[in-house]
């Protein structure tokens, strides 16, 4: 991916890039009204909306097709290894996990609202992430 942050024509974002060595940020990239910040490179992946806390990987990840509802978010993952993904929600929420299909299961978001899912990842292979109330 060329671009660390980008608008899909769906509306969806896509952000990050698991292949850079070096910290590259963008800050104030404005989709629909709202200002997002991203920090991206192969240790971790960054995105905050209006100054909250929206998603960060360990280590980093490219998201594809990020989209938000009421209800939760869903997108597409890549990355060269397993990843710890901590997503921001509404706290203390149950929400519906799945990846690639697989329900993972019920999960609650913490008092912050932090939700963490662990995926298996592997260069080139994509997997779709679905949380949802």
């Amino acid at each position: 991916m060329s671009e660390i942050i980008k608008v899909e024509a769906d509306g969806s974002i896509s952000f990050g890039d698991y292949t850079l060595s070096e910290k590259t940020k963008k800050e104030d990239f404005p989709v629909e009204g709202d200002l997002y910040k991203v920090k991206t490179y192969k240790e971790l992946t960054k995105l905050e909306k209006n100054g909250a806390f929206g998603y960060e990987s360990v280590p980093g990840t490219t998201v594809k097709e990020y989209k938000e509802s009421a209800d939760g978010v869903s997108f597409k993952v890549l990355g060269a290894d397993d990843a710890q993904l901590t997503i921001g929600l509404a706290e203390d929420t149950e929400y519906s996990v799945s990846v690639d299909g697989v329900k993972i299961g019920k999960m609650m978001t913490n008092m912050g609202g932090k939700l963490v899912v662990s995926v298996e990842l592997s260069e080139g292979k994509e997997m779709q992430v679905e949380i949802s109330k």
